[in-house]
């Protein structure tokens, strides 16, 4: 029998031992408690600076084409100016320019800490002053108004007018611009615009299919003179098709190009004279101009009109002035198309590749070194992807198909370069060891009784996969996916190198034969805000353009990237609380 000294020594013991264990607990937690509010701290300071950098470009994004006014600046030394007001900051100025200050100016600039305000003007009329901005400071301003009669005029050539319409010529008669009727330059300017339209129609799309049909013959020409030789029988029944296609193709060209003649001869009737501030004038084609509008003596509903134009314009036309005009058009269906085929081309290697890593490979070293490869090749630079994709898939496999297939159009390359597909393959590789990644993850998540339970009932070893596992994966193997498209939508280095340029002439879809020409060239709106951002002749020009084509981007991926979601969240439903 234990003794009750004993007893209540054990007691005390473990009563100790208690308080010294909570005591621990409480000393942990309050260590740790540090620790969670700095980590909680800094992911509220992430989403802060990603919510911070959305709304920065959204709201620089959505506010780019709204017409803004126009003000009429008269300098201290009597001359005037034009032009939008961008934005005001402070500057300091130099001693070359304090030197031509009154002493109350360079008095209120010394009360300023040597600081003094200024405003960016973009004066437009690249043409006539060589500059497209100009920096007024407050002492330079004499008054600032914003008259109703100043106009915007967004041109085909040289950037935007500011200005006043000085006469008008209409089918070769000029006229004043205060003899016109109500609506009446709107509707001249409707009629050239429409001519403008149908010339670009005759050029781009009849000339087009014309001079397309003549290659083609040549093309088939050369074929058979390759693989017959000129003195053979086939080769003179194909020259001779050559020859009534010319004289028939030839006849239809004359035509066309009579057409387009005559409607330049009748647009070159019609032609509008500008003036600016100053007095100096431009004369240029009526269908040159693509909008213009009085944006001071216009209302709210005017200037929401102008401002959904603008954006109808940008989502479906193509670039102009060196991108940093008109729309993306191209550059949209070339992100789109891009990443469409990235997926097609990542999504099952990919999953084929784990599916063997995990469900029939025997786990050993040489698996453990292929797991450690894949995840050492997720971390290589984008640009060396790029590298790769012109030497192997351009050069190589591009090169060799071209002398199997293309033999007639050497030495011009047809998949021996750049181009839609190649960079959809590059851009796979460069993406598929996150879709690796994510399904292997995702494949180990399937309780192992569920593939115990299939085999059990006499499934087999693809049916078990195809049945019971794939489809509960499929939400992460969707997330995979996802953010490959995510990645493989915003690389820009891989492309430069492997397709993608900076204006495509051509789509990859057109109306001929195999309609979707994978091996052209294309345009991507990732290279495209870095064109218009770095490359333009003004980068003050091409700022507004890099946010709404940011926009855009931002806006394309999470379309495509919310389908994908969706779906992901179907099947997670579907799956959910499923037992097997």
């Amino acid at each position: 029998m234990v003794a009750p000294v004993a007893v209540e020594r054990l007691k005390l013991e473990v009563a100790g031992a208690r308080e010294a264990s909570r005591a621990r607990a409480v000393d942990i937690q309050s260590l740790g408690e540090p620790y969670l509010w700095a980590l909680g701290g800094a992911l509220a300071f992430g989403c802060l600076m990603i919510a911070g950098f959305l709304l920065l470009v959204a709201w620089n994004g959505v506010v780019t084409f709204w017409p803004k006014p126009i003000a009429v600046v008269t300098l201290a030394d009597g001359r005037k100016i034009a032009g939008e007001p961008i934005r005001s900051e402070l500057f300091r100025p130099g001693p070359e320019v304090l030197a031509k200050l009154v002493p109350d100016q360079r008095a209120a600039i010394a009360r300023s800490d040597g600081f003094a305000p200024r405003t960016l003007y973009r004066v437009a009329n690249y043409d006539l002053y060589g500059d497209d901005f100009l920096w007024v400071t407050s002492f330079e301003a004499r008054s600032v108004e914003q008259p109703p009669g100043m106009m915007l005029f967004e041109r085909l050539e040289w950037g935007p007018f500011i200005g006043t319409v000085k006469s008008l010529t209409a089918d070769g008669r000029q006229q004043a611009p205060d003899l016109l009727g109500p609506g009446e330059l709107a509707r001249l300017h409707g009629e050239a615009r429409a001519r403008w339209q149908r010339i670009r129609e005759i050029e781009r799309g009849d000339i087009g299919a014309v001079n397309h049909a003549l290659e083609q013959e040549r093309l088939r020409l050369r074929r058979v003179a390759i693989d017959q030789g000129e003195a053979s029988a086939a080769y003179a029944e194909a020259k001779a098709r050559l020859d009534r296609r010319q004289t028939d193709l030839g006849q239809r060209y004359e035509a066309l190009a009579a057409e387009a003649k005559a409607l330049k001869d009748r647009d070159a009737r019609d032609s509008v004279v500008l003036a600016d501030i100053a007095g100096k004038e431009k004369q240029i084609p009526l269908s040159a101009i693509v909008r213009y509008y009085a944006p001071n003596a216009m209302g709210w509903s005017d200037m929401l009109v102008v401002y959904l134009s603008r954006w109808w314009e940008f989502v479906s036309e193509e670039p102009r002035e060196a991108n940093t005009e008109g729309g993306v058009m191209p550059a949209i269906f070339g992100t789109a198309a891009l990443t469409i085929l990235l997926v097609i081309a990542v999504a099952p290697f990919g999953v084929v590749t784990a599916l063997y890593l995990r469900e029939y490979a025997r786990q050993g070293r040489m698996v453990a070194v292929v797991r450690i490869s894949v995840n050492n090749l997720a971390g290589v630079p984008s640009i060396v992807y790029g590298v790769f994709g012109l030497g192997f898939f351009a050069y190589f496999l591009g090169g060799t198909i071209d002398q199997l297939f293309y033999p007639e159009r050497l030495p011009s390359p047809t998949f021996g370069t750049g181009g839609l597909l190649w960079s959809s393959l590059t851009l796979a590789l460069l993406t598929v060891p996150v879709v690796i990644v994510a399904t292997e993850e995702a494949l180990a998540a399937v309780p192992r009784s569920m593939r115990e339970g299939s085999l059990a009932c006499g499934a087999s070893k693809w049916q078990t996969i195809r049945r019971i596992v794939l489809p509960r994966a499929m939400p992460g193997i969707l997330t995979g996916i996802i953010l490959a498209m995510a990645r493989g939508a915003g690389e820009v280095a891989p492309l430069m190198l492997v397709g993608v340029v900076k204006l495509a002439p051509e789509l990859p879809i057109d109306g001929y034969f195999p309609f979707l020409h994978l091996e052209r060239s294309f345009m991507h709106l990732g290279f495209h805000i870095y064109d218009v951002g770095f490359q333009s002749r003004n980068s003050e020009a091409g700022k507004p353009m890099v946010f709404v084509t940011t926009l855009l981007l931002v806006a394309l991926i999470f379309v495509m990237n919310i389908g994908a979601i969706m779906i992901r969240n179907r099947l997670k439903r579907r799956f959910a609380g499923s037992q097997f």
